[in-house]
């Protein structure tokens, strides 16, 4: 029997080798790559179906077989043909961080068991915090995206809001109803962040918005009014930075003086577009940021990020330990000296936990912030070429765009009416996919099904753009041609 699960040396770095030529060609083909490959999920499934290995499989062959079965097939997100949801495709200094914090494996819970790590996570919270001006000083945690990260500041809002009524040891039993209040725009991770936090989606206001997919305000004002009224606790009102359907950004300062003026919790879901808030061409839309509650961002969007990572800021990290901290004898400190060690575990749900916070730092290190910046800007650069592309095109029609990296377009051909237009791009969508060149999916705004384009990927070119447009109109031409 072996001592252990270790390779010898010499084999470790063998395999090591032909682990990065596996890596190395995956970037080197990145602009080759197709959007999707279309295989069936039976097809998928059959690949592994197999039973439990007892015995070791040779190294090379089981490279093969990722190479064959799991790096071929992938899903595009890495190259410049994919549109389809708010993905980013990595970074280099991102893979070789997972890597180099899987080698150390650190449990980036308590400071004693990742030094390191836990100033990392502290340092990023602050620098981003900064960045996009929301404060100096933020307190705040990494967790798996946007919807973890909207899941965590609402669970701090609750927290807060009842801390006088007991609730971390009573429960929500008894109380007066608590309504939260977001757009119909807002992303769908609220509702079930609702849900877990035991709110319950009846207790969930969904404003309507304005023609530029923007929150109204006075119909807001007028449902807390109402709540009110009828006996309900408004606790929370959820400001948009950024919607995934078309970017848009919520009057953050108005919502903000709402919030005050009824005694609520301000948060801003800022998973797509909170990043964004650093470059000065855009910052004037954020105004208001820097007064919210509790922001949640999401790093595998616009920091370029491998999945998975966001983040949850908050003001101060009292709110944290007040929702997050429970005593256990066999996590207790009090034998070190640990008036300036940050224990996380004390701050967050999770006790087991990767160091998330260590591939930003690295690819801020590596690559400078303003890099990432530019590139960030470069996004939001072709996502208006896009636009204008589409208004120039005869066959094409712009629904809807906004500052960010988000443009909602229909392939409208001359002379076809509106119910076949619809049809046509519904029917593009499988179409599309089967043809794997580009990947993009569609969304409906105000009822009306429209192709959704997203632009956050750092290697997009305009001719990228331009590409994705000739593929579209080729394969909707056939259609049509074909019926």
């Amino acid at each position: 029997m072996k001592k252990s699960l270790d390779l010898s040396h010499q084999e470790f770095k063998s395999f090591l080798e032909q682990v990065n030529q596996l890596v190395l060609g995956q970037y080197a083909e990145l602009h080759q790559q197709k959007g999707f490959h279309d295989h069936a999920p039976k097809t998928v499934a059959s690949w592994f179906d197999e039973p439990l290995p007892e015995d070791p499989m040779d190294l090379q062959a089981l490279l093969t077989e990722v190479q064959n079965k799991v790096f071929a097939p992938a899903t595009g997100n890495m190259g410049p043909n994919m549109y389809a949801y708010v993905m980013a495709g990595g970074n280099q200094m991102g893979t070789v961080a997972e890597f180099l914090a899987a080698t150390i494996n650190q449990n980036n819970t308590k400071w004693h068991l990742a030094p390191s790590m836990t100033e990392i996570e502290k340092r990023v919270v602050q620098w981003i915090g900064k960045a996009i001006g929301y404060s100096d000083t933020a307190a705040g945690v990494m967790v798996s995206g946007g919807s973890g990260a909207n899941l965590t500041g609402l669970n701090v809002a609750r927290n807060v809001f009842l801390a006088e009524q007991n609730m971390a040891q009573s429960g929500l039993f008894g109380l007066n109803p608590i309504t939260v209040y977001g757009s119909t725009e807002t992303h769908n991770s609220v509702e079930k962040s609702l849900v877990v936090l035991g709110i319950g989606t009846d207790n969930y206001r969904k404003i309507p918005t304005s023609v530029d997919f923007k929150i109204r305000l006075d119909l807001l004002e007028q449902a807390i009014q109402k709540d009110l009224e009828a006996g309900f606790s408004p606790f929370c009102i959820i400001g948009n930075a950024g919607t995934v359907n078309t970017g848009a950004i919520d009057d953050l300062e108005a919502l903000a003086q709402l919030a005050k003026k009824y005694r609520m919790w301000f948060h801003v879901d800022g998973a797509y577009g909170g990043v964004a808030a650093a470059l000065e061409s855009v910052k004037p839309h954020y105004n208001g940021l820097e007064k919210a509650d509790s922001v949640a961002l999401d790093f595998h969007k616009w920091l370029y990020q491998p999945y998975e990572i966001g983040c949850t800021l908050v003001k101060d990290w009292g709110q944290l330990k007040r929702t997050f901290f429970q005593k256990a004898d066999y996590l207790d400190t009090a034998l070190q000296d640990t008036s300036e060690r940050l224990e996380i575990n004390e701050h967050y749900f999770q006790l087991s936990r990767n160091a998330k916070a260590f591939k930003v730092w690295m690819s801020i290190k590596a690559y400078g912030f303003g890099a990432i910046k530019a590139m960030i800007q470069k996004d939001i650069d072709l996502t208006r070429y896009l636009a204008q592309q589409v208004r120039l095109a005869d066959d094409y029609e712009l629904v809807a765009t906004d500052v960010l990296g988000v443009a909602c377009f229909r392939y409208s051909p001359q002379d076809m009416d509106d119910d076949k237009i619809t049809a046509l791009n519904q029917q593009l969508i499988p179409a599309l996919e089967t043809d794997g060149r580009v990947f993009i999916t569609g969304t409906k705004l105000h009822g009306v099904f429209v192709l959704r384009a997203c632009i956050i990927n750092h290697r997009k070119q305009q001719s990228d753009i331009d590409y994705l447009l000739e593929v579209i109109r080729e394969l909707g031409s056939k259609m049509i041609t074909h019926g």
